[in-house]
């Protein structure tokens, strides 16, 4: 099937946006393109993703959601422990609630969106 669209990015509501911009920029070793108080991007040259301000936002409180889930983000890695160390040393959390701790870990990043950690296939 052929679309009639591209991606341009993804952008997504933020507490703190250039805290999270910050945060997925060390996770992904990606760029800060923009930093401001009401936005933030980040980018690799070819994807970007957004953050937007939204005032009186709070993540949803994976796993006993206080308010419905927006988005999570899954990224791949190769050594769980590791990228796992690596994330909570930049500011994540990890729930005590892990559906699947050996192939994949969910974490919480520092404005409390969920996002997980795959083991590459």
């Amino acid at each position: 099937m052929t679309g009639f669209a591209t991606l341009a990015m993804i952008n997504l509501d933020a507490e703190d946006p250039a805290a999270l911009a910050a945060f997925y920029a060390e996770v992904l070793g990606w760029k800060v393109l923009h930093s401001a108080e009401e936005y933030a991007m980040i980018g690799d040259g070819s994807t970007s993703v957004g953050f937007g301000r939204l005032p009186g936002y709070s993540g949803p409180g994976w796993p006993q959601e206080a308010a419905p889930k927006r988005y999570h983000l899954d990224f791949y890695v190769d050594d769980l422990d590791k990228a796992e160390e690596q994330a909570l040393a930049l500011g994540a959390t990890k729930p005590d609630d892990q559906p699947t701790p050996d192939r994949w870990r969910v974490l919480l990043d520092p404005g409390g969106h969920p996002f997980d950690i795959c083991l590459r296939s």
